[in-house]
């Protein structure tokens, strides 16, 4: 297999690092996972990295587990990118088109993005991606590729995705000192969007809301392209520590607890069920009600879907398609008709499609991350590396990256 057919996709994320590599093959009409692994995430804290060394050996022991088990070595990433220091915002820029009567360029539709991109963006923050949503070519609305129209006027409206130099800094810090080149970071409920919407609910409307451990990242997406996108810094640990603090016991098995028993709705639970509880330290266990760790739970999550539903609210009538749900917590239980209650929108759970391999490694909603980075990373330049160690510099590189993702889109 040569090395320009493999791609990595490397979901940094708080409870859990994941490592997911797939075989590019013309001849098969999806991506082949050949290769998955996993490991316990003890240096971040809601998305952003603590601890380097301990962020770094669960890294390297990820990627090692996805590389036995793919039979091949690895050399770079496409690396995830969340945590509640994400902002977004959406921008426009006009300029004339270049010669009069002739048709749009490239080069035009390049000046009109980085005209767009000229929006303030404070010095502490840099631009992570910028996302053409449409163009406008003299009032006429709607274009998604202008190169070869006739026009004077070119407008772009654009999605503009920032974030906090120090933390990307540090994650590719992270994986550089892992031995691994980062081909680029990616906005993860953008990666996710590739692995769980379908083309027809981003054209009529769809909310993602990607559950995580550490933070809840949402995106919105209208006509085919992403409106709005924002993170909230509640999900998945906030309820373990509710668990481990409700029922007086560690919050390891709390975990455990949430995943086997957890339900986000006590009316979906029969009154006599009973589970086992560990205590702490060398109490015995204790038997209590599943409907009290369902009383524990529900109001968390009430909380979060609220929070997340609060950010993509003024877009409710554009929301045809609904709300997607996916990451580790959305695997609970009853968390569907929760969120069906709160939104009155349709709701489903997302697992990842359009992939071929080891699929039944992968069918959970957990690894949508890990398997939309892979489907992002086959779309871009094989074994380009974006960040060659100089983190300084990194965000001049993604805007470099930019411009040559421009030109290999139209």
């Amino acid at each position: 297999m040569a090395k320009d057919d493999v791609i990595v996709g490397l979901d940094i994320g708080t409870t859990k690092i994941c490592a997911i590599i797939a075989e590019r093959s013309e001849d098969e009409e999806f991506l082949k996972i050949v290769g998955v692994g996993t490991a316990k995430s003890e240096g971040l804290r809601r998305g952003v990295v603590v601890n380097i060394e301990k962020t770094v050996q669960s890294i390297t022991k990820a990627v090692e587990d996805a590389e036995l088990m793919a039979g091949v070595e690895v050399k770079g990433v496409f690396a995830g990118i969340a945590g509640d220091h994400i902002r977004s915002i959406n921008s426009k820029g006009i300029i004339a088109v270049s010669r009069e009567h002739s048709d749009i360029s490239k080069d035009d539709v390049r000046r009109v993005i980085e005209a767009a991109q000229a929006a303030h963006i404070p010095m502490e923050r840099e631009v992570i991606h910028v996302i053409p949503q449409e163009f406008i070519v003299d009032d006429q609305r709607g274009i998604r590729d202008p190169v070869g129209m006739s026009g004077i006027r070119l407008e772009a409206e654009v999605h503009i995705v920032t974030g906090a130099v120090a933390s990307a800094q540090n994650i590719v810090k992270s994986i550089h000192r892992a031995g691994f080149e980062v081909y680029d970071l990616v906005l993860e409920p953008l990666a996710s969007s590739y692995a769980v919407l379908s083309e027809d609910e981003k054209d009529l409307g769809v909310a993602l809301f990607d559950i995580g451990g550490g933070t809840t990242d949402i995106a919105f997406f209208s006509r085919g392209s992403i409106r709005h996108t924002s993170v909230i810094g509640l999900a998945g640990d906030n309820l373990t520590n509710d668990i481990a603090i409700g029922l007086r016991t560690p919050a390891h098995r709390a975990r455990e607890i949430k995943e086997k028993f957890g339900c986000a709705l006590s009316s979906m639970v029969e009154a006599h069920e009973m589970i086992n509880v560990p205590s702490a330290a060398n109490h015995a266990e204790r038997q209590v009600s599943r409907q009290l760790l369902a009383s524990i739970i529900q109001p968390r999550m009430e909380e979060v879907v609220g929070l997340a539903f609060r950010e993509i609210e003024e877009f409710g009538d554009l929301m045809a398609a609904g709300i997607v749900l996916c990451g580790g917590t959305s695997g609970l239980s009853g968390i569907v008709e929760l969120c069906e209650d709160i939104t009155k929108l349709p709701v489903r759970v997302g697992k990842p499609t359009g992939i071929s391999g080891l699929v039944n490694m992968v069918d959970d909603p957990k690894f949508a991350t890990g398997v939309g980075l892979v489907m992002y990373g086959s779309e871009q330049i094989p074994g380009e590396a974006r960040f060659h160690g100089d983190e300084s510099s990194m965000f001049n590189k993604i805007l470099e990256r930019m411009k040559q993702w421009l030109t290999d889109l139209w």
